[in-house]
């Protein structure tokens, strides 16, 4: 049983982190994962952009949730790492005075995994491995400011072990009368896990990430730019916390000088509207290209591009992004306006 569980979590980890010097810190790491094609081409997340229609956005900041994104409905889908997929769907409806609501669910599947005894024997069995989270947004806006909330139930099942959470994200944004400026703050899954893996286990910490942002359109030409800090509750994101994950989990320990430690907190992103039907993009996250890189070539890791397309009442969205020279992640969304006067 031991032997089963500790191979599964170690390729968890393994395949999930991001930042692999912060790895391991906390459970539930899947939250973190980018499932839209747009915030993937745009570096992995923003929390500040002004459109009013992609009811992706609400998934990194939750007051990002507009009444003009009312019976809109989402699927995402990423082709991952390793035979792993993951994805979201989501739909959007108004209640008028009292705000915005929309319902979705986030999943990753790990795929079928073999069983084996302590020893490595092979049993002939199979099991799965899946976590799952429902995402229950409201937000409402008072005059430029926007407000909103985001409830979590988590289900993690690891073979026989299982562990339930609740976590939540609560975001502010403000936009500019022009709506060219967009700014926006969202504190992203903070609570607590409620059952643990095994009875007698202690309670792990959940990924809490502090983010900001900011999103400008030119005046006078087809371009939006934007910039995202996070881990803003953590500012050295070269080296392990040693109180979560121990004293001698990495030997290396790195003295990086403040402007080195200052990029790893931000994700540019650009995008180019040559017409209102498609869109390119194009981001850059330097913490994935630091942590994931090779020192002998690091090529294009930490860059990500993509395209939108809108026909009539339906969007497309496409990213790539290079994780590792190993491989590259795709990702595709599909948007859906349902309202019967589009």
């Amino acid at each position: 049983m031991g032997f089963r569980k500790y191979t599964l979590l170690l390729f968890t980890v393994c395949t999930l982190q991001v930042s692999a010097q912060i790895g391991g810190e906390s459970t539930f790491r899947f939250l973190d994962l980018t499932n839209s094609a747009r915030m993937a081409a745009l570096g992995g997340f923003q929390v500040a952009l002004g459109d009013s229609t992609d009811l992706n956005l609400p998934f990194n900041n939750p007051a990002l949730l507009h009444r003009e994104m009312s019976k809109w409905m989402l699927v995402n889908y990423v082709n991952y790492l390793a035979d792993i997929n993951y994805g979201y769907a989501s739909y959007a409806h108004t209640l008028g005075r009292f705000g915005n609501v929309a319902a979705g669910m986030h999943y990753i599947n790990y795929g079928d995994f073999t069983e084996a005894g302590e020893e490595g024997e092979i049993t002939g069995k199979t099991f799965k491995a899946a976590e799952y989270a429902l995402n229950l947004i409201w937000a409402n806006h008072y005059r430029q400011w926007r407000y909103g909330v985001n409830l979590k139930p988590v289900l993690t099942v690891f073979e026989t072990y299982q562990s339930l959470g609740l976590v939540a994200d609560a975001g502010i944004a403000w936009q500019s009368k022009n709506r060219l400026t967009t700014v926006g703050v969202a504190a992203r899954n903070f609570g607590s896990q409620l059952t643990t893996y095994y009875p007698t286990g202690e309670k792990e910490p959940v990924p809490f990430d502090l983010q900001a942002g900011i999103s400008q359109k030119l005046a006078h030409a087809p371009i939006a730019l934007s910039l995202t800090t996070h881990h803003l509750n953590h500012w050295d994101l070269a080296n392990a916390d040693p109180e979560k994950n121990g004293e001698d989990i990495f030997d290396l320990e790195y003295n990086e000088s403040i402007g080195k430690q200052l990029l790893r907190h931000l994700v540019w992103g650009i995008e180019v509207l040559p017409s209102p039907s498609f869109t390119l993009r194009a981001g850059y996250n330097y913490q994935l290209r630091q942590e994931l890189k090779l020192e002998e070539r690091a090529s294009t890791v930490g860059f990500s591009l993509g395209f939108g397309v809108k026909v009539k009442r339906f969007k497309l969205d496409y990213a790539i992004t290079r994780f590792h020279l190993a491989g590259s992640s795709n990702l595709f969304s599909l948007s859906i306006n349902l309202n019967k006067n589009f």
